[in-house]
């Protein structure tokens, strides 16, 4: 017997209908993800199902006894009682919470936004539902629970529908596809790769229908014009005929453009150096262990670095102590020269509820500035999916992965160098999602996020920093594939330091291309001598020249006409620019292996 079923369902919330005549079956053990753009109606469809919501018309039957579940997509408020008292209190709700990494006698108010929400997940599995409801579950979860997830729902015995944007949650667990697209809504049965392929298709045959149609309509227009001048009747037929492909074609809902959006990059580059962290450690009054501990790093110019660690671990802690907004207690982080940061808040508290969306991006103004050009702001809003109409409605109107837009609409308006994305995939289509990927690869400064997205990780980041608990981070070339490598080897030398109580090795970003050192290095000399604190003070001007002399190497070949202009100089550019960036970075290990020195020289002096 069908869990659930739908029949001719329409919503609609003033314009067209978000749900025009949708029809589902929920059989039990489903994996169905629901697929579709931003404020296509995903949500409204998941509160239908939950019976949140009562539809205008259609008809809904559930089976007789039928327990449903859900959990939203939203970062659950503040409730009084400790995270046990929250998720339900039975033994079912605590053995999934000790699953889910929560401590059943924890405040529940002193949760970070994942914690909270896995407190929600534990209580809606311990209600043991027949279909379980899945607004965007991986939502401010990190990797470890993601996995948990995956395994547990693929074993599970009720039906669950969700909606997600994480491409490696569809894959591994979807086994059915409910696609909402302009109103209508469709059931493929099949995986998450074999549908993308199927509904490429047909998209196609549906715009060769349409041009079709296109084609045929003009044709009819000129007969109705022209056709008739030697004759003084029409047929009345094919008259019928083309009011009735009018109508039709007026009233098509024509796919929503992709998205189009660049971040707007400063006209002044950075430094090579954009931030330092030099033995560093911070820790919360009362916390009992720091964040980071001894932590060493070197963040380059035009590096893409992943911040990765479990929910409550530290990340956008240790993400504000690269910005400075911090600052640690022992060693030091700075930044580097020219660096101009750019911040996207995962909690979306910079937009008012009540202030219209283009209120929202230009302050009340007409006209925006977008990399040195003047444009009205609805058309730049267009950029980002937003039809005038729905850029006069107030934010509080907006979904959530139109929300995610707005954010990045106004991020995206503001210069900088530096760009820094918490938590930047929540709530974003496919589309939108791949689209980003793109404009961060293509970005060129310098890009620090904190993301639990396995495969944008791996697709975006060049290098991250590994939070492991206990102060330590670990720093991974690469992105989260990467770490999953890596994984067994740095937890079972942890395991083993631990073990003998000797300290941890901190690990720095430049040490991750460098070479192994030997076995039996050379001891060093204690103090500086008299050449090398010559050489140490005649560093940093030969750092900035080279920094200057890079600039001015990109800022030509990035110039369309260089080549046109003069190929022999413009060859001989792109020849000497590799060259200048390797010696640039010999010099800066030169520079730190000095500095070191110096400074351990100077702890030896002091009483």
């Amino acid at each position: 017997m069908s869990l659930l079923v739908l029949k001719d369902v329409s919503v609609a919330f003033g314009g067209p209908p978000v749900l025009a005549g949708a029809s589902l079956v929920v059989e039990p053990g489903d994996r169905a993800c629901v697929t579709g753009r931003n404020g296509e109606g995903k949500s409204t469809l998941l509160k239908v199902l939950s019976g949140e919501l009562e539809p205008d018309s259609g008809e809904i039957a559930r089976a007789p006894g039928m327990r449903t579940a859900c959990l939203s997509q939203d970062v659950p408020a503040d409730e009084p009682g400790t995270a046990d008292a929250v998720a339900g209190g039975t033994p079912a709700a605590r053995r999934f919470l000790t699953q889910l990494g929560i401590p059943a006698g924890a405040a529940f108010s002193s949760l970070s936004g994942g914690q909270r929400r896995r407190v929600k997940l534990a209580a809606a599995l311990a209600l043991d539902p027949d279909l379980l409801v899945l607004d965007e579950p991986t939502n401010h979860l990190d990797a470890d629970s993601i996995e948990w997830l995956e395994t547990f729902l693929s074993r599970a015995r009720f039906a669950c529908v969700f909606v997600t944007h994480d491409r490696a949650f569809l894959r591994h667990v979807a086994r059915r596809v409910f696609d909402l697209d302009r109103g209508r809504l469709a059931g493929w049965n099949c995986d998450w790769e074999t549908f993308l392929r199927r509904k490429d298709e047909l998209l196609a045959q549906e715009e060769r229908a349409w041009e079709k149609k296109a084609v045929r309509l003009r044709q009819e227009e000129h007969w109705i014009v022209h056709g008739v001048t030697a004759r003084r009747s029409r047929n009345q037929g094919r008259v019928d005929a083309l009011l009735a492909l009018r109508a039709e074609i007026a009233a098509r809902r024509a796919r929503t453009g992709a998205a189009r959006f660049s971040p707007a990059a400063s006209a002044e580059a950075s430094g090579e150096i954009v931030v330092r962290c030099e033995r560093a450690t911070f820790a919360w009054p009362g916390a009992p262990s720091p964040v980071v501990r001894d932590f060493d790093a070197l963040v380059l110019r035009g590096e893409r670095v992943g911040i990765i660690g479990p929910n409550g671990s530290g990340k956008t802690t240790l993400l504000r102590l690269l910005l400075g907004q911090l600052v640690p207690q022992t060693g030091r982080i700075a930044a580097g020269s020219r660096v101009s940061p750019v911040f996207l808040d995962q909690l979306r508290a910079e937009l008012r509820p009540e202030v219209t969306v283009a209120d929202a991006v230009a302050d009340g103004r007409d006209r925006v500035t977008v990399g040195g050009t003047t444009r009205h702001v609805l058309g730049y809003l267009q950029d980002f999916l937003f039809p005038p109409d729905r850029a006069r409605t107030p934010v509080s109107a907006l979904s959530g992965g139109e929300k995610a837009r707005l954010l990045l609409a106004r991020l995206f308006l503001r210069p900088g160098n530096l760009l820094v994305l918490d938590e930047p995939t929540n709530d974003l289509d496919v589309e939108t999602l791949e689209l980003l990927e793109e404009k961060i690869l293509a970005y060129p400064g310098t890009v620090l996020l904190v993301s639990h997205d396995r495969d944008f990780l791996d697709h975006v980041v060049t290098s991250s920093f590994v939070i492991l608990g206990g102060g330590r981070v670990h720093v991974c070339p690469g992105g989260y594939a990467d770490w999953e490598r890596e994984r067994p080897s740095v937890l079972a030398r942890i395991a083993a330091e631990d073990r003998g109580g000797a300290p941890a090795v901190p690990v720095s970003a430049a040490a991750v291309s460098a070479a192994p050192a030997p076995s039996v290095a050379p001891k060093r000399p204690a103090r500086l001598g008299f050449n090398e604190k010559r050489e140490l003070a005649s560093l940093p001007a030969r750092i900035e020249a080279l920094e200057t002399e890079i600039a001015a190497l990109e800022s030509a070949l990035c110039d369309g006409t260089a080549y046109a202009r003069d190929p022999v100089r413009a060859a001989a550019d792109a020849a000497r620019l590799p060259a200048v960036r390797s010696e640039l970075e010999a010099v800066l290990e030169r520079w730190m292996a000095l500095e070191e020195l110096a400074s351990g020289a100077g702890r030896e002096r002091a009483p």
